[in-house]
């Protein structure tokens, strides 16, 4: 651990990191990341003259408990909440995890331009200090509003960022994405204009999840057979535990979708949220058993979520899977030429 204090908003960070890594992405953490940047909004002079007079809470948005981590960071020392953190941290899945050390980046990864809590910006820089290669950013795709999905605008405006920040990152790669929506007959949600360009492409079913097996089989694959989809996302959309409740799991003929993923080299992805662990174990190990390609994805919303990889590590070793199979264990070249064959 670096022994050098931490500053204000430093501390607010690894607060928030530390609260994703372990409990997803919750409005607590998203409390501290937003006093970091109240903070980060302020010159020295003025922090100076808030922290003289200790009303850090007088700023919008700082509650007791992050007034608290700021007023201990200024004065130099380890904020108590913040080291009661780091003391409750550690590995996320007991023993030891052989493929996590052979990860080299994430394909399905969030910011704030659509549903994420950070920028591109942190999102990269989490990842290298996480010691990985390279990392995707798959932003949604219009349709999912909720999410605030990226219309054709937003996505150039996007692709012309994250190329931006890329060249900036040295011995980094920061690769363009979008998660796209499956439509109900197959289609992909999303221009060509916005589409072609981008690296990558995961491909997931975000609405109609109870649809009739036979017509969800047929979804699936038109969308697999689509040239340019390179990724199945959380292929059965179940929701095992969280903030959002439980979810049963989508019914489709798993054979048929999983020798389409084959034939067409798109890779099953092993979304490694905890609240998803989708596909299941049973679904897993068939894909597995039928030679399917995988990519070890945390669907991260937050800097702190990058390390979710853990947990599908663990997954990915309990079927025997190697990282020969593994996109996310290649190097972004061959991501790279693997992602745009057929297009």
């Amino acid at each position: 651990m670096n022994d050098q204090p931490l500053g204000p908003i430093a501390a607010l960070r690894e607060v928030a990191r530390l609260l994703e890594r372990h409990g997803g992405q919750t409005r607590r953490a998203q409390a501290f990341r937003r006093a970091a940047d109240t903070l980060a909004g302020l010159d020295a002079a003025e922090r100076a003259g808030i922290d003289a007079r200790r009303a850090w809470r007088d700023l919008p948005g700082i509650g007791a408990t992050t007034a608290r981590v700021i007023a201990e960071a200024h004065d130099g020392r380890l904020p108590g909440y913040l080291a009661e953190l780091q003391a409750a941290d550690g590995p996320l899945v007991p023993g030891p995890t052989p493929l996590l050390a052979r990860i080299r980046g994430d394909l399905h990864t969030h910011t704030h331009w659509s549903d994420g809590s950070s920028p591109i910006e942190e999102m990269a820089l989490e990842a290298v200090r996480l010691g990985r290669e390279w990392l995707a950013i798959t932003d949604h795709s219009p349709r999912l509003r909720i999410a605030n999905g990226l219309d054709t605008t937003r996505r150039l405006a996007q692709l012309a960022r994250i190329r931006a920040v890329d060249a900036a990152l040295d011995g980094f790669t920061l690769l363009a994405g979008a998660e796209v929506d499956i439509l109900d007959d197959g289609a992909l949600d999303g221009e060509a204009s916005a589409l072609d360009p981008l690296d990558v492409v995961v491909a997931s079913v975000h609405s109609k999840l109870a649809m009739e097996p036979d017509a969800m089989t047929v979804r699936m694959v038109t969308a697999i057979a689509n040239p340019r989809t390179n990724v199945l996302g959380h292929c059965t959309g179940r929701l095992v535990a969280g903030d959002r409740g439980t979810r049963a799991q989508s019914c489709f003929d798993a054979e048929v979708v999983f020798e389409a993923c084959r034939q067409f080299g798109v890779a099953v992805e092993i979304n490694s949220r905890p609240e998803r662990c989708d596909p299941p174990d049973d679904l897993l190990r068939l894909a597995a058993e039928m030679g399917c390609l995988f990519a070890i994805d945390t669907d991260a919303h937050a800097p702190g979520q990058l390390g979710f990889s853990e947990y599908g590590a663990a997954r990915a070793a309990s079927v025997g899977l190697t990282a020969e199979r593994i996109v996310t264990c290649w190097d972004a070249g061959w991501v790279r030429d693997w992602a745009r064959r057929g297009r």
